[in-house]
């Protein structure tokens, strides 16, 4: 007789959660790309070549972003049921380069499999 599976199936994920995983993902991909504009480009054009606009610019949108990126987890948080100490990690991904994509795998992973992040 062959051992049954126990580990839940992307099946067992309800489609509240799927649709927050969903929007998470896209906003963690724009807040991580807007944040390595901010620091890779538009950071030594300010100091470099004194150009301060696309600082103004891109520190913009990058803030105003990142207070979606925060509902997104958040909402996601909530409807998967995280854990205070994974919410508050996912949550400040954001605020470090190349964070956020590491953690949007970890996350996604983790939901997608059923697990609390």
């Amino acid at each position: 007789m062959a051992a049954e599976s126990t580990a839940p199936s992307a099946a067992t994920v309800s489609p509240k959660v799927r649709g927050a995983l969903t929007r998470y993902r896209v906003m963690a991909y724009v807040v991580g790309v807007m944040l390595v504009l901010l620091v890779a480009v538009a950071m030594p054009l300010k100091y470099l070549a004194d150009s301060p606009g696309p600082v103004a610019v891109i520190g913009t949108a990058h803030g105003f972003l990142y207070a979606v990126y925060l509902l997104a987890a958040f909402d996601l948080a909530l409807r998967a049921r995280w854990t205070a100490k994974g919410t508050v990690l996912v949550l400040l991904a954001g605020t470090i380069p190349l964070l956020s994509f590491v953690a949007e795998r970890i996350v996604t992973r983790k939901t997608r499999a059923g697990q609390r992040v």
